[in-house]
């Protein structure tokens, strides 16, 4: 159905962008402003040597699309500025149905098996 790979952290990460997981308000934002880096790694639990390849093949696959924030929102709180990553229109078809199949797929009880980032083997 998709050309991108649906990985437990492809799957994590498409559930952080799509707003799974949190409030009405919440998600709203996420839809429309997107995540930035930390928070998606926060988010996900994913280090950023997992997370920002997953997210440049998403991003190639025209699921996710990322955005600089404006200069003056970043200078008024006198920090660098950040990259925010959007799932796109596109995105927002697909990734339910990718997400929706690759759950269909897995083994039953095999989210219990996936291990945490970093975690060779997997959790025990």
């Amino acid at each position: 159905m998709s050309a991108v790979k649906m990985t437990p952290h492809t799957q994590t990460v498409l559930r952080a962008l799509l707003g799974k997981g949190v409030d009405g308000v919440r998600r709203s934002l996420v839809l429309d402003e997107g995540l930035y880096g930390l928070e998606l790694s926060k988010m996900s639990g994913l280090p950023n040597g997992t997370l920002f390849p997953i997210l440049e093949r998403l991003r190639q696959a025209g699921w996710v699309e990322r955005y600089w924030e404006q200069d003056d929102i970043a200078e008024a709180e006198g920090r660098p500025r950040r990259r925010f990553y959007r799932i796109t229109p596109k995105g927002a078809d697909v990734a339910p149905l990718a997400l929706a199949q690759a759950a269909a797929a897995a083994p039953a009880g095999s989210a219990s098996k996936i291990g945490r980032p970093g975690m060779a083997g997997g959790a025990r």
